[in-house]
């Protein structure tokens, strides 16, 4: 196996050039081998692109090819560049620069702004949401929370296509682009926007690049030094840079070639920021002499959720579908992708979970598991689901690993037992050094069993064993080692943003599971409206929709669960249809194309929760206050606008947190676990009378009636409750 191999955490660094080119496959040895001019590398999904470019870069520099310093190799997330730089290091090429474009722009404009404009660099804004509220306030235009988002990212596509805002009424209707708000509105915020910076002095992430880009054109003698710094770029995720991005990497180069870009115009899904695959459809053209290698081993996904993938491309149209890569699996056979149809949103969170405990149970671990949607407001309802399940989950996107604050304080704790060494008597009975860290970290909350449910204090002991594992793998491959070798290696870690991996199923947006992997993939809500979204409406903006699914699907290693539900909500009217990207593809749904029909056959098929039963045909749900039809799911709980008057039993209210209190405690899981807050208020608002009508509440369900129903109907009669004890935990 190459690609695929699971290595240790912490393999031991080749002992030459040559050991840096074991284990590459062919075309991957190719890359690494390509050191001089233009190099494209076409990587197809789970192929091993970062293998084989920081392979290339440390064989360049362990063959004395390349120095260190004068390599700096750019992408787009500071994950991503955080594990280059962890790869490198492990490779023996550690002084090799790897940033985003951003935090490179930013520390050459740091350094060189008081030579090419005096002074002090202005204040960077991190969050120009507010500034941008403020413009429009100005200009006496009203947005909504909602539209005052879209405006924002409207602003930062006009920087990036470096679209002044006098021009942006007229690059909107050229590009046919769907504004947000007239265009002649978002003119006018923008340029307001753009007069607020400057008269306080503050500049944006986007003026990072732009500034940049100006001092390099402006000043060539800045431009001269930044090339004799960096004789040799590599960019990683070729197909998303913006022409903004480009302009400050031909800067970069001047007119040289020493140039390496890896991409894959199948995974193109960030246009709304500027993205465009044009600058890698063209990098041939551009450079007629490059060399081209194509990576389509894939080593991490079996040969039938491949097939799924090829399949689905097998159906794309555009420029970016004529150069798809159709990938070949190199790993042995697994199951079938299964597909299935739900009769609604609670029941496919709760038919997820389950499917979800049984794989945990089955021997997959937690971490290795992915729920991926659409748009974020989609996880309320399998957050609920997963909690009912007792299944630790964790949120992409949350703070990073070495940023929680337990991780500090652990961080210090094991500092300081380091420096103490054999003073410390917590460590007298340790022997090794994955014993000394348990040792320490169970004065911070780790035991050797997880706490029961999920939350805060899950999510701490969830961060804790992940240093602990950390500690045993790390003794495991350097034998020996000490507590102060470990502290070492933890501020390597922190500095690259390496982190260990937290065990918890992973909740997600498609968007944002870009390049990461997971052994079993849940894909939900795969619904006309959803996927593709409804606001898809042009073929182009169709066709990044089925490449957003595509990467979905490419996250799975092993299993691959695709699912839709008839309706929004129980009893709802079934009118949903699966996503048309799955036609051809799921069972049942007519004959695949010619282009995608080569490869293993479908998947089984399961209709429905045999639980759930279909009710009467249902509008759609309304506020009981003001009648607006509603889709938010905390909304749709209580059947009102967040924003609308309540008529909540305030006194009830406090009653069921204090009840639910007490009733967590005893069965041991998280509050959240007996009742949401959504809920509580829900039902303070009902005041349910009998069970039927406690039934009828959002989050009630008929496990929940069962368990809780006698105390909470008795609380809302201003009864007493007599004490509950030895309820089965795993029920909830």
């Amino acid at each position: 196996m190459t690609a695929a191999t699971h290595s240790s955490l912490f393999p031991q660094v080749p002992e030459s050039a040559d050991a840096v080119l074991d284990g590459l496959d062919p075309e991957q040895r190719e890359v690494a081998m390509a050191l001089h001019g233009p190099v494209c590398v076409l990587a197809g999904a789970g192929t091993g692109k970062t293998r084989a470019i920081t392979h290339r870069i440390a064989y360049g520099v362990r063959a004395g090819i390349l120095q260190p310093t004068s390599v700096l190799a750019v992408t787009f997330t500071n994950r991503a560049a955080g594990e280059m730089r962890g790869r490198l290091r492990q490779l023996g090429a550690g002084g090799v620069q790897a940033r985003t474009f951003h935090s490179a722009a930013l520390r050459q404009l740091q350094y060189f702004w008081p030579k090419a404009v005096g002074g002090d660099l202005p204040r960077l804004v991190e969050r120009k949401v507010q500034l941008v509220a403020e413009a429009a306030a100005r200009c006496r235009i009203r947005l909504d929370r909602n539209e005052l988002r879209d405006v924002t990212s409207e602003i930062e596509w006009s920087k990036v296509t470096q679209t002044v805002p006098a021009d942006y009424p007229a690059v909107v209707a050229k590009t046919q682009r769907d504004a947000p708000r007239d265009p002649a509105e978002i003119s006018q915020i923008y340029a307001m926007y753009e007069q607020l910076k400057r008269d306080r002095s503050v500049i944006d992430f986007e003026d990072v690049l732009l500034l940049t880009v100006a001092i390099l054109q402006d000043r060539h003698d800045i431009a001269d030094h930044v090339r004799r710094q960096y004789q040799h770029f590599v960019v990683d995720e070729y197909q998303d840079v913006s022409p903004l991005q480009q302009r400050l990497l031909d800067l970069w180069l001047g007119d040289r070639d020493t140039l390496c870009v890896v991409g894959d115009a199948s995974q193109t899904i960030y246009s709304f920021t500027g993205a465009t695959p044009d600058h890698l459809l063209n990098f041939r053209t551009r450079h007629p002499n490059a060399t081209v290698v194509k990576l389509v081993r894939d080593y991490r996904s079996t040969p039938q959720v491949v097939h799924l993938a090829n399949g689905l491309l097998g159906q794309a149209r555009g420029r970016a579908a004529e150069h798809r890569l159709e990938l070949v699996s190199q790993r042995e056979p697994g199951p079938e992708p299964a597909y299935t149809e739900y009769a609604d949103e609670p029941a496919e969170a709760e038919g997820t979970a389950r499917r979800i405990r049984d794989l945990i149970a089955a021997g997959v671990p937690a971490g290795e598991i992915a729920v991926l949607y659409r748009v974020n407001s989609q996880s309320e309802v399998y957050e609920q689901a997963l909690a009912d399940a007792g299944v630790p989950y964790q949120l992409r996107g949350a703070e990073r690993f070495f940023e929680r604050a337990e991780v500090r304080e652990a961080g210090v704790a094991l500092r300081g037992a380091a420096r103490a060494g054999g003073n410390d008597s917590l460590l007298d009975d340790a022997e090794g050094l994955s014993a000394e860290v348990r040792a320490v970290l169970s004065t911070k909350g780790w035991t050797t069993e997880p706490p029961a449910g999920s939350g805060a204090v899950r999510d701490r002991w969830e961060s804790l064993a992940a240093l602990v594992r950390l500690a045993e793998d790390f003794e495991q491959a350097k034998p020996g080692a000490t507590l102060s070798d470990l502290v070492a290696e933890l501020d390597e870690r922190a500095a690259a943003q390496h982190a260990p991996t937290v065990q918890g199923v992973t909740l997600a947006s498609l968007h944002s599971a870009k390049g990461l992997e997971w052994d079993a993939v849940f894909l939900v809500g795969l619904t006309e409206g959803m996927m593709p979204i409804t606001y898809a409406k042009t073929d182009e903006q169709v066709e990044e929709e089925r490449r957003l699914l595509y990467v979905g699907v490419t996250r799975a290693r092993l299993h691959l669960s695709l699912s839709w539900s008839l309706s929004r909500s129980p009893g709802g009217r079934a009118g949903r249809r699966p996503s048309r990207f799955l036609n051809g593809l799921r069972p049942g749904s007519g004959a695949l194309g010619a282009r995608g029909a080569a490869g293993g056959g479908g998947g089984g098929i399961e209709r429905g929760n045999g639980r759930v039963a279909r009710r009467g045909a249902r509008g759609p749900a309304r506020c009981r206050v003001c009648g607006k039809t509603l889709t938010d799911a905390g909304e749709m709980k209580l059947m009102r606008c967040d924003d609308c008057p309540s008529d909540m039993d305030e006194a009830l209210y406090e009653r069921l947190r204090d009840w639910r209190a007490v009733r967590a405690k005893e069965i041991g899981q998280p509050a959240y676990c007996v009742f949401t807050d959504k809920t509580l208020m829900a039902i303070a608002e009902a005041v349910p009378g009998s069970a039927g009508e406690l039934a009828g509440i959002s989050g009630v369900g008929a496990r929940k009636l069962d368990r809780f129903g006698t105390a909470v109907l008795a609380i809302c009669a201003g009864e007493a409750v007599e004490e509950e004890v030895g309820d089965a935990v795993d029920e909830v």
